[in-house]
């Protein structure tokens, strides 16, 4: 359970450090989110918060999906998503804005997004078989091989690894890094990759699981 934002993919790049090395980053737009509606353990049993991100045209959405903005005269979004805290912070008020600066530099983040789309895909490229030999008559190549016997259990099992659909699937990456955040463009800088393509919605949420810093002792 973690506050955080909704916001795009900007693209990856890299910086220097102080020591001349470079390290390869990834750009995010985040927000400014409306707060739609904030939850309690009194009407909804748990405490959240449900932003919005992303102007939309009033004609583009249903007249339910609508009615929940002109209810409370507030601007319509295109995307929506509910963050479960542990607690609720009193300044958190229907029609404000939460912007990068709940977020500070140093900061241990996670990121969700959903992952590029591949297709259909085989065996080898999507879970990463070996395949058979190429030479010396072999007709075994890129195939799954045997799925299960005909007579026991005469049956494939189910979890089965064989071709299908690649990717288009929610991805977390835990434990990413936050080097800057710019408050006046709503950009944070994060270390290493983050799946999806560039304009991608990604959700931004302080990290659950921080990493454990390994202090390395030079031999002196």
């Amino acid at each position: 359970m973690a506050l955080g934002l909704i916001g795009r993919k900007i693209g990856m790049t890299q910086i220097f450090d102080e020591s001349g090395v470079a390290i390869p980053v990834t750009l995010l737009e985040l927000g400014p989110c409306l707060i739609l509606d904030v939850f309690n353990k009194d009407n909804r049993g748990y405490d959240a918060v449900q932003l919005g991100f992303g102007d939309v045209k009033p004609e583009k959405l249903s007249k339910p999906q609508l009615g929940r903005f002109t209810a409370g005269e507030l601007q319509p979004k295109k995307f929506l998503k509910e963050f479960r805290i542990c607690k609720i912070d009193e300044n958190f008020k229907r029609g404000d804005f939460l912007k990068v600066d709940i977020f500070n530099e140093g900061e241990i983040v996670d990121v969700h997004s959903i992952s590029k789309g591949r297709g259909f895909q085989g065996v080898v490229k999507r879970y990463k078989f070996h395949g058979g030999r190429k030479t010396h008559g072999s007709h075994f190549h890129r195939i799954p091989g045997s799925i299960g016997a005909c007579a026991d259990p005469s049956k494939v099992f189910k979890g089965r690894k064989l071709p299908g659909r690649m990717g288009g699937v929610k991805v977390t990456t835990q434990n990413l890094k936050l080097i800057k955040v710019d408050l006046k463009n709503n950009l944070i800088v994060v270390r290493g990759s983050v799946p999806g393509p560039n304009g991608g919605i990604v959700e931004v949420t302080k990290a659950m699981k921080k990493a454990k810093i390994k202090k390395v002792v030079k031999a002196s």
